[in-house]
């Protein structure tokens, strides 16, 4: 098991930015306002030889556990819980705060070791700061700068001893040692390799709750409060053998309504998050049903090529299902023609109504967008099709649809070879398109068909 380090601190002393410095990579959104992270990210981090596992966490705040900041404090203090040292960093430049010694206290009061890091120390403006850490009572502090990356030796030289004796120490009870990897994202993943499967939506609909209900803990912050959730978070997590990888990202909401740079920036976080998950499961609000914006990162998803799955949550609360179902029924036969038979399922992430069948679900429809249709199939699929509807007349002359090939998976993507390539009409493009979705049972799943001139390349001339 790899040593566990979290850093902790009061709002805007440079968390996030140590953590994407140790982790070699833009993980966490970083700005000047106070208060961006939220969440509790884990990524895995390096100096020179010496590899762990990170936290990066909200920062401090002396607040009731009922309020936003009481359980963001929360979600720090189970991250220091988990971890091997914590790194107790405070603003050189300011100087030590009283929250910054009511933290020191705290955190003394933890059964963990605590590195005092005293960042922002470029040049000569952090020195008084730094001297008037030792009033911390936490040892010597480490100077750094997180941004331009000075002191990570130092920290490098501070760090080793607390490994080294983890590792004797697992030495000794290898039977306790629980080994896991990290993948190239920086997020804990089994070897095997697991399903990325994004949570997105709107604000407010119930992302974060979901997962949390998911898997059965508060891994995530979540509240009545809208636009919680800033960073993409990635969760580990099994489900009857299968690896997943959950990811809760940021609310999406209308980009004329985006006016601040971190609500940016986090929109961003989202949208890469669809960009590299596999599944992507579209949370409603069941009494407001597939609005525009909610078509929008429809759209997106399906643009990106990903799974697709609508979960209406809040259900046991909807005002009037039936009415809800039918309008999410006609929007999608009206806005999104091209999935047809995309999955919908109507959920409660806050009692768990409906989230048996959200899982199952994901990997049926995770099977069909790996189907491969076999060469041979196709083209007597493809001849029946020509001859039952014949392509249309252009320039004169009837097209012909030489050859059909599905060129890859995920999502299926099929190559046909016609006398005049591109010429070929969307709507015979559509209609080959559902032709395949029916006959080959590719039900939901975006179907990419491209379209060539030339002779068929696997008959030799």
């Amino acid at each position: 098991m790899s040593l566990t380090i979290a850093i902790v601190g009061r709002p805007n002393v440079g968390k996030s930015t140590l953590f994407n410095r140790l982790a070699e990579k833009r993980l966490a959104i970083v700005d000047d306002t106070p208060g961006v992270t939220r969440d509790r990210r884990i990524g895995k981090g390096r100096i020179a030889d010496l590899t762990f596992n990170i936290f990066d966490t909200a920062g401090f705040e002396d607040a009731s556990n009922d309020t936003l900041e009481g359980r963001m404090r929360e979600q720090t203090d189970k991250a220091v819980e988990d971890s091997d040292v914590a790194l107790f960093m405070i603003d050189a430049r300011v100087g030590v705060t009283p929250l910054d010694n009511h933290f020191a206290k705290w955190l003394r009061s933890r059964n963990v070791p605590v590195l005092l890091v005293a960042n922002k120390c470029e040049g000569r403006s952090g020195e008084a700061g730094l001297y008037d850490s030792y009033s911390l009572g936490l040892g010597e502090p480490l100077a750094i700068s997180a941004e331009h990356g000075e002191g990570m030796g130092e920290l490098y030289d501070a760090l080793q001893p607390i490994a080294d004796e983890l590792n004797e120490a697992q030495q000794v009870a290898p039977e306790e040692a629980n080994v896991e990897d990290l993948d190239e994202e920086g997020e804990i993943e089994e070897q095997s390799g697991p399903i990325q499967m994004a949570i997105v939506g709107r604000p407010n609909v119930g992302k974060s709750t979901l997962i949390n209900k998911l898997i059965g803990d508060d891994r995530l912050l979540s509240g009545p409060e809208a636009g919680i959730t800033r960073d993409a978070i990635a969760v580990e997590w099994s489900y009857n053998g299968r690896q997943l990888k959950l990811i809760d990202t940021a609310g999406l909401r209308r980009k004329g309504k985006v006016t601040e740079k971190v609500e940016s920036l986090s929109a961003q976080d989202s949208l890469r998050a669809i960009q590299y998950a596999q599944i992507v499961v579209l949370v409603l609000d069941s009494n407001d049903m597939l609005e525009k914006q909610d078509l929008t990162i429809a759209r997106q998803v399906i643009k990106e090529g990903r799974v697709l799955i609508i979960a209406a949550n809040k259900w046991d609360i909807a005002k009037d299902r039936q009415a809800a179902l039918q309008k999410l029924d006609d929007r999608l036969q009206t806005s999104l023609p091209q999935v047809r038979g995309v999955p919908t399922l109507t959920v409660s992430a806050l009692t768990g109504e409906g989230l048996d069948k959200l899982l199952p679900t994901a990997f049926d429809i995770f099977e069909t967008w790996n189907k491969r249709v076999p060469t041979g199939q196709l083209n007597q699929w493809l001849e029946h099709m020509t001859e039952r509807h014949p392509p249309p007349i252009s320039g004169g002359r009837r097209l012909r649809i030489r050859y059909i090939t599905q060129a890859k998976t995920r999502p299926p993507t099929f190559i046909v070879f016609s006398s005049k390539g591109g010429a070929l009409p969307e709507d015979y493009r559509r209609y080959l398109v559902n032709g395949l979705r029916e006959d080959f049972n590719l039900p939901g799943i975006p179907i990419r068909m491209l379209v060539r001139k030339g002779r068929n390349p696997y008959v030799d001339k």
